[in-house]
């Protein structure tokens, strides 16, 4: 070795030599916008779970932890609840054979995929602390919740989209029975893409949709996936978190939401452009 080559070696001792992985392009984490259902999926279930936090929003108990598989690390929404009561007071009027249980996430996470919304993060069924629960996909970029946005006066940049997305959370909720859709379980990207999370109450008893006057517009290619559902394909996909009365009672406000829309006839009908698109936000 040279006297140059030892004083540059001295150098970079001292300095601190870049490391093998320092000196990698900077892109070596997977970018978490491109990945698929299922890749989403195989990390919620595998993923080691690091660093977990109670969230102090909601009314039920639920954790935000980091996950990491050594590669992709990212959050997830884990709620765990599973209660059943008799009578339940969360109006005025009571409301009995209530359950808040985890296994709707997931329930309501496949129901959207079958029908083509795209509205639900990914969600799945995975035991941690012993427990049993659903392990849901991290809204990434959040800009605001509905309640912010109406609080706040924002107005969406493409008012038609907008508008779009909330036609099929409607057509949605009426689907699976949700009646506790709330200002701060819609939730609002920076792309201005609507997502809808927790679900936990959805899936009531009623047989035709609550209300159908909130059913005002719907994309033709959910329609069709709508007509398409059955009770087998249900039973196969969602049958270890809905019981079979669960599923012949989506069917049956199914038959309704698909009446409704097929007597309001063409006018009701438009073709949706890519939810993963968002909306079209002014750039600076």
């Amino acid at each position: 070795m040279n006297h140059r080559t030892l004083v540059s070696a001295l150098v970079l001792l001292l300095l601190g030599a870049p490391t093998a992985l320092a000196a990698q392009p900077a892109a070596t984490q997977p970018a978490a916008a491109s990945l698929t259902d299922a890749q989403m999926e195989q990390f919620l279930l595998t993923g080691k779970v690091g660093r977990a936090r109670e969230l102090d929003k909601g009314v039920t108990a639920s954790t935000r932890a980091t996950l990491t598989d050594g590669t992709l690390t990212h959050d997830a929404h884990i709620q765990s609840i599973d209660q059943s009561k008799q009578e339940f007071k969360g109006g005025p009027v009571p409301e009995f054979d209530f359950r808040d249980k985890w296994q709707f996430n997931v329930a309501a996470y496949k129901i959207d995929r079958l029908i083509g919304l795209n509205l639900v993060p990914v969600s799945v069924d995975r035991a941690w602390n012993a427990r049993a629960g659903a392990f849901t996909w991290w809204i990434d970029d959040v800009l605001m919740d509905e309640g912010e946005r109406q609080k706040k006066k924002v107005d969406p940049p493409d008012a038609v989209c907008w508008s779009e997305q909330l036609w099929l959370l409607r057509v949605f909720d009426q689907l699976i029975d949700n009646r506790d859709r709330n200002l701060g379980n819609s939730v609002i990207s920076k792309r201005w893409r609507l997502w809808a999370i927790d679900h936990t109450r959805a899936f009531r008893y009623s047989r035709e949709p609550r209300n159908p006057a909130l059913l005002i517009r719907i994309d033709r290619a959910v329609l069709q996936r709508l007509k398409a559902l059955d009770f087998p394909t249900l039973k196969r996909d969602v049958g270890r978190y809905l019981n079979d009365a669960d599923i012949r009672n989506l069917l049956s406000r199914r038959d309704g939401i698909v009446a409704h829309f097929e007597k309001l006839g063409e006018g009701a009908l438009y073709d949706r452009r890519d939810p993963a698109a968002g909306c079209q936000v002014a750039q600076p």
